[in-house]
């Protein structure tokens, strides 16, 4: 059965005095008007959609003037939720834009649809042949992958995804993927990227609250957007050779389970005391970041859900970045701002190095008690993975992934944000 869609117009003009002073939104017999008379016109649609979402309405037809790609794709982000069906009758845009909408709606859907999935359906290796998928769809033959699991990554010398993920009964799993559009194998890799793929975080036997676990499906968020924004790259016309990383496991409790006072030797020569299982991210990630080192890429970007201290900082409102390249820095900024994504510079030092000091291995893999920068003393630590940290190489610790609850802005679950950002600097 088919229904008619609620027509939605924009309009310039604030709402009639009856709707209330700030009123975005106003219905009469042909439908709603959304009023754009705040500077931040997308916000304001993105914010009327949720509204529009809210009251039931699950078929539109965006119709008048002022319809362009930017405003069609707020609305989207707004509407969208994480259950039940809508129809949006979408405005007939140019060629170009009509191109990159498709594009998102296909990658970053994906994104977030991939994001909200339950854990049982979504195991390590799972994620990883889900990643494959979608970049061979935009790829086709420029893609090559290979997925390294279970016991073969301990005798390869992936010692930390094996430590975090040989707990539970779905074995780890490391994607390494190769797009070559150059079809020369010998071809130089300008950019690595390295994914967090935690498919449910317990903490381990630093076992989280509830309150603090029930959200742990989002914990690949970093992998996922990663993914997204290397089929965005492609998909808009990359033609540079880009390496994906993935890291995938489940951190559970088991009688095999890694405990607090291990110690993890890493390829790179680097040892590790665990000293909280909850912090296990940073220790998959070290081993994707070993990988792409040896590739000595131009561009090196991780990304990851690792830090509550960076949620503390920003909320979920912004993703955190850390580096200690200033003018890679402003690129990043500089694609954010271009792509209407929220992210923000927290800081990371030379001194902040030195926050993980172990009694019985080269490092901890968390800070010491006297030294409370969260955020970042986890980046501090990843950059004793990467052969050459000082440059070149960008930590996102993605706070803006996944909300637990909705907003005036989003639903509840994954948002999507930083795949055209991480896409956008790819393409520079």
């Amino acid at each position: 059965m088919t229904t008619q869609p609620m027509n939605i117009t924009l309009s310039n003009q604030p709402a009639d005095a009856r709707w209330g002073e700030k009123a975005i939104l106003t219905s009469n017999d042909s439908g709603m008007t959304l009023h754009l008379t705040s500077d931040d016109t997308l916000m304001t649609i993105q914010r009327a959609a949720r509204k529009i979402d809210g009251q039931g309405v699950r078929h539109v037809a965006l119709v008048g003037e002022g319809w362009h790609l930017e405003q069609c794709w707020a609305f989207w982000q707004g509407y969208r939720g994480p259950k039940g069906k809508r129809q949006v009758d979408w405005p007939t845009l140019g060629e170009h834009e009509q191109a990159e909408f498709s594009r998102r709606l296909r990658i970053i859907d994906w994104v977030r649809d991939i994001i909200n999935l339950p854990a049982e359906e979504l195991g390590p290796e799972v994620l990883a042949h889900n990643a494959v998928d979608l970049i061979n769809e935009v790829g086709g033959d420029a893609v090559s992958y290979r997925i390294t699991k279970g016991e073969d990554l301990r005798e390869q010398g992936y010692s930390g995804l094996h430590a975090v993920g040989r707990g539970s009964n779905r074995p780890p799993a490391f994607l390494a993927l190769d797009f070559n559009p150059t079809g020369d194998e010998n071809a130089p890799v300008y950019a690595c990227l390295v994914g967090k793929g935690i498919t449910f975080d317990t903490g381990g036997y630093s076992m989280k609250q509830s309150s603090f676990m029930d959200s742990m499906k989002s914990d690949m968020g970093g992998a996922a957007t990663v993914t997204g924004a290397l089929a965005m790259a492609i998909s808009r016309g990359l033609n540079k050779r880009v390496k994906l990383y993935l890291c995938c496991a489940d951190n559970m409790v088991s009688s095999n389970a890694f405990k607090l006072g291990d110690i993890i030797h890493y390829r790179n020569g680097k040892s590790v005391e665990v000293m909280n299982t909850d912090a296990e991210g940073r220790l998959v990630l070290a081993d994707g970041l070993i990988d792409a080192s040896e590739q000595k890429p131009t561009l090196l970007i991780d990304a990851a859900t690792l830090t509550g201290a960076a949620k503390t900082a920003l909320g979920n409102d912004y993703h955190a970045l850390f580096t200690f390249d200033d003018v890679m820095a402003q690129s990043l900024m500089g694609s954010a701002v271009s792509e209407n994504e929220p992210f923000w510079r927290l800081p990371l030092a030379e001194f902040h190095r030195n926050h993980l000091p172990s009694n019985f291995a080269d490092l901890n893999n968390i800070a010491s008690p006297a030294h409370s920068a969260g955020a970042s003393s986890a980046a501090a630590f990843l950059s004793h993975f990467v052969t050459h940290y000082q440059q070149g190489w960008l930590h996102i610790d993605c706070s803006a992934t996944y909300r637990k609850s909705a907003v005036e802005q989003w639903s509840a679950g994954a948002t999507g944000l930083g795949v055209r950002t991480l896409a956008n600097l790819l393409l520079k």
